[in-house]
């Protein structure tokens, strides 16, 4: 008889919700997780909670405190005189959100009755994990496995890392001064986030994308108001740039890349290698059992998260698609229902992207482009954040909402939105589109004024050309 019903291998997003889910249903569960703080005490949560959406989440709100007081508060009335900026206090508060969240995961597996491991999980047979710690190994056994180990920063030779003054994601959330010159690869949702936070408190930040357009799988007219806005703010953003090399003497980083110019070189005081991350499959044991792993290292599933061997799913980045908290949460809960006898499944179409600059970024469903490439018929309704009584008032009116409904079946095909808050608008198309709404029926939906979420509505309208306020 095995010692549980469920074993999840990471603590993560993916692995903790599962091993939730799982023990609510009524199964014995165990979370396998090797986190741990600078201090050798396990953390859950994973990446996400301990040095990705909630550390820079943090880090980008203290910033945006110190921009507005900075940059728009006598606008308000409001005069900030002698204004600084204290990095090790933004830190320490960024610090105690973690442990906060991270315990608070640790009680959430107290009250479902989870059994919590540290350690690093091997799996050594279809229904036997090894746990290794400092105090040696463990096996444990399960009548189903999930594996949810997440996904680690890609590194490329041409920048190695030094975690001084070329450091990944995790050393861009722990500086403890403001760079004068920082230089970030990559214009993904990352790269962008971090160079928001440090050009907030001063830094001069200079974006290296390889990539000729900017945010390549983002409407382009979205596309084109974020770069507008972003360097607005302050930013330079060279596309088309293939950085070649990145050398680090006399305390600075010399940067070397080509574009069309021909060979560039930028001199930094900090960069950031941000060019994606990639699954954490290495030293698992999945290859060695049978399980298929593709040349990219994604675990191969199918609509249930179902690996090659039956007793053995796989969650989160370790499948490929999106690399979103959320997207691995619902798989975990699609997983436990599926192993309770539950019919439940994923919806890959109606799953949100959000990027926190400012404005934010948030999509859902089709793009224009890829419409039109498909050859699909569609209506826009587009309705700027400039005729929204709610964001004049709030002083930021940049951007607008973008609603795309089929042109036959009035279906919301796609939500488009840059703007304040647009990581909370959104959640209103997800919920519409979740249920196959018309634009006629968001249209026809009372909301509240004056709020942000007029503009939805009036995009909403717009779709069959009745907008009131633009």
């Amino acid at each position: 008889m095995a010692d549980y019903n469920v074993i999840t291998i990471g603590g993560g997003p993916a692995g903790y919700v599962a091993a939730i889910r799982c023990a609510q249903l009524g199964m014995t569960t165990a979370c396998i997780d090797k986190w741990v703080t600078p201090d050798s005490k396990p953390s859950l949560g994973g990446t996400c909670l301990n040095v990705g959406c909630i550390p820079s989440k943090a880090l980008l709100d203290s910033s945006h405190h110190y921009a507005f007081l900075q940059k728009q508060a006598a606008t308000h009335g409001i005069q900030c005189d002698n204004l600084s900026i204290d990095v090790a206090a933004m830190q320490a508060r960024k610090g105690k959100i973690i442990n906060m969240l991270t315990q608070g995961i640790a009680g959430l597996f107290k009250k479902n009755k989870v059994t919590s491991y540290s350690g690093t999980a091997r799996l050594i047979g279809e229904k036997q994990v090894e746990i290794t710690t400092p105090d040696g190994k463990k096996v444990i056994t399960a009548d189903n496995i999930i594996i949810a180990t997440g996904s680690v920063p890609v590194q490329i030779p041409v920048a190695p890392l030094d975690n001084k003054r070329i450091v990944d994601s995790t050393g861009a959330l722990a500086f403890d001064n403001v760079p004068k010159r920082l230089g970030v690869i990559g214009a993904g949702a990352i790269g962008l986030e971090l160079g928001s936070v440090w050009n907030r408190l001063g830094s001069q930040v200079t974006i290296l994308e390889a990539l000729p357009d900017f945010l390549a799988m983002a409407d382009r007219k979205i596309a084109t108001t974020a770069l507008r806005e972003m360097k607005k703010q302050g930013f330079k953003i060279h596309l088309g740039a293939k950085v070649t090399s990145a050398t680090v003497a006399n305390d600075e980083v010399t940067v070397t890349y080509q574009d069309k110019k021909g060979e560039q070189q930028l001199v930094v005081d900090k960069l950031i290698v941000a060019v994606g991350r990639k699954p954490n499959t290495e030293n698992l044991g999945a290859a060695e059992l049978g399980i298929q792993i593709d040349a990219r290292g994604f675990i191969q599933v199918d609509e249930h998260c179902q690996t090659t061997l039956p007793n053995i799913y796989a969650i989160g980045d370790v499948i490929g698609g999106p690399m979103l908290a959320h997207k691995g949460s619902e798989e975990g809960v699609m997983v436990a229902e599926h192993l309770a006898g539950e019919n439940s499944e994923m919806s890959y179409e109606t799953i949100p992207y959000v990027i926190y600059t400012w404005p934010e970024v948030a999509w859902v469903g089709k793009t224009e482009e890829q419409l039109k490439t498909a050859g699909i018929e569609y209506k826009i309704g587009q309705f700027p954040f400039s005729a929204c009584g709610r964001a004049r008032a709030h002083g930021d009116t940049s951007g607008m909402v973008r609603m795309i409904a089929e042109a036959e079946t009035d279906r919301i095909l796609g939500v488009h939105i840059i703007g304040i808050f647009a990581s909370e608008l959104i959640a209103e198309a997800v919920l519409a589109m979740t249920f196959k709404s018309t634009a006629e029926n968001l249209a026809k939906t009372i909301h509240a004024h004056p709020t942000l979420s007029e503009a939805v509505h009036e995009a909403a309208l717009g779709v069959d050309g009745r907008m009131i306020h633009a």
